[in-house]
């Protein structure tokens, strides 16, 4: 007996495409080179939604929805560039820059960053809304890497690595609303936690949140760039 493939047809911004039954509109949109903006999905993880970056139009829909959860329909007829998107997608990442201390200047991120990446591409030239400035720890307590919390934007790349590669489920999300931040084990140190220092979640971050000691040079209490971002954050305080 032959099974009917379950293949589904629509439109993602004037261009028809195909589509199986399960995939998302942003699966669909990558494999026919249709660029979509994200901050929190990865190839191989399970979809959160967390970033909010991937929002699309919808024909017949008032609401903005995110494509990697979004699954596609027969007919669907979808926008992912327009001056709603624009601004929508703007706003986030302003909002994303003022909720926690992001100082590109001294990041050991900068220029393998994707927050700023993506806000370079998106046409961000400042930031509007006024800097939360949080007072949030940097841990360093791990014999290989450094988290710090100042970097993180909660796209919980980290956790799902973690849970669904490693299986050691050691990174968990606390709290609520901006008082939320990942945390090893029950908020436990990172060198003091079960973690397997595979290094997974250090490889998947987008941001300069974790990072390795040995690569970056921050096993040395004298490096520069550590010691002005050290500076930077005790007169944001």
């Amino acid at each position: 007996m032959t099974v009917a493939a379950d293949v589904k047809t629509l439109v993602i911004d004037g261009k028809h495409v195909s589509a199986g039954g399960d995939q998302t509109v942003l699966e669909v949109a990558r494999e026919n080179n249709i660029f979509i903006p994200t901050l929190c999905h990865l190839d191989g993880l399970s979809d959160v939604g967390a970033c909010r970056l991937c929002l699309v139009e919808v024909k017949n829909s008032n609401k903005l929805t995110p494509a990697c959860m979004l699954r596609v329909e027969e007919g669907m007829e979808v926008t992912t560039t327009s001056e709603r998107l624009r601004h929508y997608r703007q706003t986030i990442l302003e909002l994303l820059f003022a909720e926690r201390n992001h100082v590109c200047s001294v990041c050991v991120a900068n220029g393998n960053c994707e927050l700023q990446s993506l806000a370079q591409s998106q046409g961000l030239t400042h930031v509007r809304l006024p800097y939360r400035n949080p007072k949030l720890d940097v841990d360093a307590s791990h014999e290989r890497f450094v988290a710090d919390h100042n970097r993180c934007i909660l796209c919980t790349r980290c956790v799902r690595v973690c849970a669904e590669v490693e299986g050691a489920h050691v990174w968990d999300v606390m709290g609520r609303g901006v008082d939320s931040m990942v945390i090893t084990d029950l908020h436990q140190p990172w060198g003091e936690s079960s973690c397997t220092r595979c290094g997974k979640c250090v490889q998947v971050c987008p941001t300069g949140a974790l990072s390795d000691k040995g690569k970056l040079g921050w096993d040395h209490p004298k490096h520069p760039e550590f010691l002005t971002y050290l500076n930077m954050m005790r007169e944001a305080q």
